[in-house]
């Protein structure tokens, strides 16, 4: 599944089905530009998991609603459930192994 680019008014309807993992992120956040590449090959990797992104700066309400106060900051959704969030720039694998937890 592609990577899809939240707005305040579709985030709840994005993570209602399905397994999503959602990237809070800013524009000019290094580690997000660094997570961001990190996730695009895990996009290659399971196609079957929805990847939201959501822009902190132009989703003021979204961000205030998790209280998000540092990014990068993921969210692991299953079927609308919070399930696992990380603050803070992680890595492939640990990203890798938390989809697992998840899908098996």
């Amino acid at each position: 599944m592609a990577t899809t680019y939240a707005t305040d008014e579709n985030y709840k309807e994005l993570v209602s089905e399905g397994v999503v993992l959602v990237d809070f992120f800013g524009k000019t956040c290094v580690p997000c530009k660094m997570l961001a590449r990190v996730l695009e090959e895990l996009e290659d990797e399971f196609p079957f998991i929805n990847i939201v992104k959501v822009d902190v700066d132009e989703c003021p309400k979204t961000a205030e609603e998790f209280k998000i106060y540092g990014i990068p900051d993921l969210y692991y959704y299953k079927d609308g459930k919070v399930l696992f969030h990380e603050a803070g720039a992680v890595d492939g694998e640990y990203i890798r192994g938390k989809l697992a937890e998840i899908l098996y």
